[in-house]
């Protein structure tokens, strides 16, 4: 069933967002986009922040990130196309471009409440269960390898060396995932984050125990 909202806008948008990403396989698809949606939703609704702008920004956070060759300009004329005014449109483009993960070592400062709320719903869909299903989804769209024991992590500190990492899909555990919930913004993210932060850690141990044959 196509994207469903009250907005017009919002839903145009929306399903303009579905199509594109419909059939990704990288863990970057329409429902890890919807899953962002929903959590953006909910924090913004706890936090007092604009639901308008909360919402165009999850469902657009991907357009242009730079693992999935989008060119700029591209979220701007969906939101255009859309009925967006072009002062919101501009707001939404600039929260996205601040969204990602850049490398542990990089500052990622987001200025407005609005991008804290979308930063942080983006960085809960990359931990807990569904995260540790997206990193090992990520990994196999891109040939890593699920671990490597000779490996040690990077905490990069530019964004051209974090792009060009090719480390296993375990190590971005270490890399990133585990970094992220000290890196949340709102009181309702980090009180989610707990639990999803946990079943990582827990996770991660037992896969490394039955890696050695220990369990």
């Amino acid at each position: 069933m196509p994207f469903e909202h009250d907005d017009p806008r919002v839903q145009a948008f929306g399903r303009r967002v579905e199509s594109a990403f419909s059939g990704d396989e990288s863990g970057h698809d329409w429902w890890h986009v919807w899953r962002v949606w929903r959590l953006a939703r909910r924090i913004a609704a706890a936090e007092g922040a604009d639901p308008l702008l909360v919402e165009l920004a999850a469902l657009g956070h991907d357009v242009e990130d730079h693992k999935l060759g989008r060119t700029e300009g591209t979220l701007a004329a969906w939101l255009t196309e859309a009925g967006v005014d072009e002062a919101t449109a501009a707001r939404v483009v600039e929260i996205t471009q601040r969204v990602s993960f850049k490398g542990a070592g990089v500052p990622d400062a987001m200025p407005t409440l609005e991008g804290r709320v979308v930063q942080d719903a983006d960085r809960l869909d990359a931990i807990g269960a569904i995260g540790i299903a997206r990193a090992f989804a990520y990994g196999g769209a891109r040939g890593r390898l699920l671990y490597d024991p000779a490996e040690t992590p990077e905490l990069h500190a530019r964004f051209e060396d974090y792009k060009k990492t090719n480390s296993s899909s375990l190590m971005h555990f270490y890399e990133k995932l585990f970094l992220l919930k000290e890196r949340l913004h709102t009181p309702t993210a980090r009180a989610i984050a707990e639990e999803r932060h946990a079943f990582m850690e827990r996770f991660v141990q037992r896969f490394l125990a039955e890696w050695e044959g220990e369990r």
